[in-house]
């Protein structure tokens, strides 16, 4: 980590020795006037040991397993903080190794760093972060090592986990890019060599492991069995880290349960009066002195059993807060952790000063926990329990409050604001609380509150609602979405997420240009980042940057990318552009806003409709959720056709009409690649499938010789009918994606992710409130 933290402008000198003013080794917080247990004081140690180890980096290459360990302290450090430059080192050192793994490929020292790769690519999305590891792991998978011994006597042995330490190193990254991937086989990979190992390795009658093959025979000096403290603590963490990410409801979570409870009760048999653990567990008169990186990670796991409920309370908290208070009487002054056990394969006496980023790792992981546990206790905290009643996998689905929940919330929580905390790690979730009234109406105001979550089939998962004043700081959220009204280009209301990018016309476009349609423009961008801003700064919209660009023409009455209009069964009548507008929320997990057009005519009596539009967007999606209220004298049900503008060229469409889903694969557009684009109505509520204009002529069809400069031309329109009653919304979304980003590269791929979205939206997530 040397090499990439040197070079980061977070490398600094910190000035808290002169704030305590000489003040001893062990002491500082009790200076500091941090000594209690409370979210502040255990948040204020976890950044003052970090700083330490952010301005005195340790002298081990970015991917090697002790900077790892030590970046997974910090990924927990930065779920808490509110300071992102912690979150922002990780981010520096994975880009600065390219986000490769260690070079060795069946080592799982060589795999450790993966945890800290996908953990943020669980927050970004961001493909390129677990892309080199993915292909490691595939090519494991695909050529196993061919050494089958566990022994570590044989040749390459270390190819298998044939150590217990490995236990921490590769199986918590195969759970989390199984995560990251929905790819199964990276978790069973994980869950089958996890036993094979503990298999070999663990003592059923001491309920410890030996740290690998040559200690089976070994004996201590006072003749009982060799256990070390740290290659326990190794595998404490280490299942504490397959747990956080191996699914509710898997088949061999009870057994890895059972493990954990069983070392947990031997583990607190062996803690000293200080609080802390020794080199050895079992030999405690060769090896007196302290040691904290395998305290750190003993500590870690006992706090998160208490905090899950798998460890009795009244029996092990306590030993977990005199251990983080000793933990603490080992930091310095200034920040530095000692008594951290040097490197090697066994323990020997080592300097009282000595320090290494893996304990520090260690220790922030420990904080971790210990400030969930005083969070949980300082907040009246509230558990959502969210299920997955489908078979498949649902990432990035956004929770939203259920109606009655803040009632029963506000009621039992005396502080302003919420806070969302992950159920298996001290993380606080991204999480948006807005206000909104009822589409078409001026009351009944709705209190919302949204963030993701990510669930294996079947699995239900808790979370906890606290109320924001017992947090001492929030992390600063990733903005996702971005909504706004754009003045500066002929009344354009633009939105987007961290996928894709809309904009729709105002009245002014139709004095400037003459353009009359209310159809969704689509921006395309191959990156997460958020473009609306930039691209109206620079003006260059159907500039290929080879990173984003409009590409997508919705043509004067064109539906664009889901736009709806009134058909009468030969013709479509559209509105104006929007006249009115009102942004309801922006970022960081949804945007929201509402539009409203002048009445029309609906149909050749002269009928006159009028329309309101409720757009939101969520994060991580392609698509958009779109109400429409529409209000007539007339109060007799519509016939609403929403469309897909057609272009030349070959294309691909496929309907579902008993889900009530269209996508389009447009013709591909030279260099500029290919669009899809998509709109998904509620279940069984497309009457019919057409299009406008039945009679073009074959030779509209044919595709274009040349890229077009802002997207071909559409020709006609895919129409979608489905019945509205007027004043009640009509529900569907629209998306778009391009072939560019990643995420898609055919028809096939767009429509299979249309089709899960469809069957996402016709099985909701069941939410459930709870006591603590």
């Amino acid at each position: 980590m040397k090499s990439i933290v040197s070079h980061h402008p977070l490398r600094r000198s910190l000035a808290f020795v002169a704030a305590v003013g000489g003040c001893c080794a062990g002491c500082w917080l009790q200076a500091a006037g941090d000594s209690s247990i409370t979210p502040k004081a255990v948040l204020n140690s976890m950044e003052h040991v970090a700083d330490w180890q952010l301005a005195n980096p340790a002298a081990h290459g970015p991917t090697d397993w002790t900077s790892a360990a030590g970046d997974a302290g910090f990924i927990a450090l930065a779920g808490i903080s509110g300071n992102p430059k912690y979150r922002e080192a990780m981010l520096a050192a994975g880009e600065n190794s390219q986000w490769q793994p260690g070079a060795r490929m069946y080592h799982a020292d060589d795999q450790c760093i993966g945890q800290t790769y996908t953990e943020l690519y669980l927050l970004y999305r961001e493909p390129r972060m677990i892309k080199p590891l993915r292909e490691r792991f595939d090519a494991i998978l695909a050529k196993p090592t061919a050494v089958q011994s566990l022994a570590l006597g044989n040749p390459n042995a270390t190819e298998n986990w044939s150590w217990c330490d490995a236990l921490f190193m590769g199986p918590p990254c195969w759970l989390r890019l199984y995560a990251a991937t929905d790819d199964e086989r990276y978790m069973n990979f994980a869950v089958t060599n996890w036993w094979r190992t503990a298999d070999y390795l663990y003592d059923k009658e001491e309920h410890l492991f030996f740290r690998d093959s040559t200690y089976f025979q070994k004996r201590e000096a006072n003749g009982k069995k060799v256990f070390w403290s740290r290659g326990n603590g190794w595998v404490m963490a280490g299942l504490v880290r397959v747990l956080q990410y191996l699914p509710m409801n898997h088949p061999e979570r009870p057994r890895f349960e059972t493990m954990f409870k069983e070392m947990a009760v031997k583990i607190l048999s062996c803690q000293q009066q200080d609080g802390l653990w020794h080199a050895s567990l079992l030999d405690l008169a060769a090896y007196p002195q302290k040691e904290t990186s395998g305290s750190g990670f003993f500590t870690y796991a006992l706090a998160w059993g208490v905090n899950q409920g798998l460890l009795e309370k009244t029996v092990f908290q306590p030993a977990v807060e005199k251990a983080w208070r000793a933990l603490n009487g080992c930091v310095e002054a200034d920040g530095k952790l000692t008594h951290v056990q040097p490197v090697g394969a066994d323990p020997r006496a080592f300097a009282e000063t000595a320090t290494d980023i893996f304990g520090v790792g260690a220790y922030l992981l420990a904080g971790s926990e210990l400030y969930r546990m005083a969070v949980l206790e300082a907040a009246g905290a509230r558990v959502v329990k969210v299920t997955n009643p489908s078979s498949f996998r649902r990432d990035c689905e956004t929770v939203e409050s259920v109606q009655g929940m803040f009632p029963i919330l506000n009621a039992l929580l005396p502080f302003k604001g919420y806070a969302v905390m992950d159920g298996v790690s001290s993380r606080i979730l991204d999480s948006q609380r807005y206000n909104v009234e009822r589409i078409g109406t001026s009351d009944s105001m709705l209190d919302r509150l949204v963030f993701q979550v990510d669930l294996a089939p079947g699995e239900t998962r808790q979370y906890y609602i606290i109320g924001a004043g017992a947090l001492p700081a929030t992390p600063q959220p990733l903005i996702k979405t971005f909504a706004r009204y754009v003045p500066e280009r002929y009344d354009d209301f633009a939105w987007e997420s961290d996928r894709i990018a809309h904009r729709i016309y105002g009245q002014a476009l139709i004095k400037a240009e003459g353009t009359i349609t209310s159809g969704p423009d689509v921006w395309i961008k191959r990156h997460r980042n958020l473009i609306i801003d930039k691209m109206y700064q620079t003006k260059q919209y159907h500039v290929d940057s080879g990173d984003e660009m409009d590409d997508y023409r919705v043509g004067n009455g064109g539906a664009g990318c889901g736009g709806s209009c009134i058909w009468d069964g030969t013709k479509r009548y559209i509105s104006s552009n929007y006249r009115n507008w009102k942004l309801i929320t922006t970022g960081p997990i949804r945007s929201e806003f509402e539009l409203t057009y002048d009445a029309w005519d609906a149909d050749a009596a002269g009928r006159k409709v009028a329309m309101t539009e409720r757009i939101s967007i969520d994060a991580n999606s392609y698509f958009s959720h779109m109400q429409t209220v529409f209000t007539s004298p007339d109060p007799s049900p519509l016939t609403i056709a929403v469309g897909l503008s057609e272009r030349p060229g070959h294309e691909k469409a496929t309907l579902d009409l008993q889900a009530a889903w269209v996508s389009y694969w447009q013709p591909v557009d030279g260099p500029k690649g290919t669009i899809g684009v998509a709109i998904i109505l509620k279940p069984g509520s497309i009457t019919s499938f057409t299009n406008d204009n039945p009679n073009l002529p074959q030779s509209a069809f044919e595709p274009l010789t040349k890229p077009s400069v802002e997207g071909a031309p559409p020709i006609r329109n895919m129409l979608a009918m489905t019945r509205a009653e007027v004043g009640k919304p009509l529900d569907y979304y629209f998306g778009a994606c391009w072939d560019r980003s990643g995420d898609f590269t055919n028809a096939v791929e767009w429509e299979n992710y249309t089709r899960q979205f469809a069957a996402r939206r016709a099985q909701p997530l069941v939410l459930a409130v709870a006591d603590k």
